[in-house]
């Protein structure tokens, strides 16, 4: 085809990466002023929702005239703001899927790491890493609870594929990292004849008992404190979880984790992960890709792997039939039993 008929070339996507900052920022920033909550009770306008928020009419409307260009708001012709449905679901702090709290979590925690990234590729090591107990335990202290939301939907597909409404016989479920609790509360949730031990650090499982007891499965529950590497895990367990860890701690401590786990299963146990997954030839998904480079800029090894990978390791570890289930989220779930 000839120069005439080639579509030209445009910078556009690059000047839209370089603005790809700005609406998590926006976002927060309606989450911290409570403009999704103020707008959830109806559309109002500008002046209204600054007297109620007690922001600046400027900053507001600014910011929300923003938003409406991204679709997370709406506005009419005469001045007054809405709801988009998805900011109505995830973004209002009353509603069960309220991801706020992820908003936060990205401006208070990762933007100032991110803002590091060309010292760390530079060196290959993060300021300072969030897997290590000091430093990380009180990182995850204070975000795991916002993790939640994200986490359940998947949670409850798990105990739907491990069919937990209709066993018959006491079911012992490992929550290792268990941060919030969200997965083994789902299995909890799904039978009263599940138990769970939660195993975390001694402060991040003070936010795991909170949420355990509000949604209502304590008595069902046991903790066992310390870092992964050091805790004892116990034996004789069904189903041990690792929600999104083997990210954070990389290949050579992950296959060491997956041995531990799979000592603390039953014959025919078994092993439930969820993880950012990317393709064999690390080609994507962008998700997962880039979540490799959050991984770089806050751990010491961690990285993102594919499932050919994760099977590999679970295979070495002593388990077999490693596959896949569908869950809500960026990546299906892996399971494998104890040979």
């Amino acid at each position: 085809m000839g120069a005439m008929g080639q579509s030209a070339v445009t910078p556009e996507r690059i000047l839209q990466m370089a603005w790809g900052y700005a609406p998590p920022l926006m976002i927060e920033a309606g989450v911290r002023h409570r403009v999704f909550d103020i707008l959830d009770e109806g559309p109002k306008d500008l002046q209204t929702v600054a007297r109620l928020s007690g922001a600046s009419v400027r900053g507001l409307r600014a910011v929300m005239n923003a938003l409406v260009g991204y679709g997370l708001l709406l506005k009419n012709h005469e001045g007054q703001y809405s709801l988009a449905s998805d900011a109505a679901a995830f973004l209002v702090s009353s509603k069960p899927g309220y991801l706020g709290g992820l908003a936060r979590h990205t401006t208070d925690d990762l933007i100032p790491r991110w803002l590091a990234l060309r010292d760390v590729v530079q060196t290959g090591k993060p300021a300072a890493g969030v897997n290590q107990q000091q430093a990380g335990s009180e990182f995850f202290e204070h975000f795991v609870e916002d993790l939640f939301p994200m986490n359940y939907p998947a949670a409850q597909a798990l105990a739907r594929a491990l069919d937990l409404a209709n066993v018959n016989h006491p079911v012992k479920v490992l929550d290792l990292a268990a941060g919030s609790g969200v997965w083994g509360i789902a299995l909890a949730q799904s039978s009263p004849r599940v138990a769970v031990t939660a195993v975390d650090w001694p402060n991040v499982l003070e936010v795991t008992r909170r949420v355990v007891a509000r949604r209502g499965v304590a008595e069902r529950y046991s903790y066992a404190a310390g870092d992964l590497a050091a805790a004892d895990f116990g034996r004789g367990y069904d189903i041990a979880v690792l929600g999104h860890i083997l990210h954070s701690e990389g290949e050579r401590r992950s296959r060491a984790l997956l041995k531990k786990t799979h000592d603390a299963l039953k014959p025919g146990g078994t092993i439930a992960i969820a993880e950012f997954l990317v393709d064999d030839d690390r080609t994507g998904p962008p998700l997962g890709l880039t979540f490799a480079v959050n991984m770089l800029v806050a751990t010491d090894e961690g990285d993102t792997y594919s499932f050919r990978e994760i099977a590999g390791w679970l295979r070495d570890a002593g388990f077999e039939d490693a596959r896949t289930v569908d869950a809500p989220g960026p990546s299906p779930l892996i399971l494998a039993t104890v040979a």
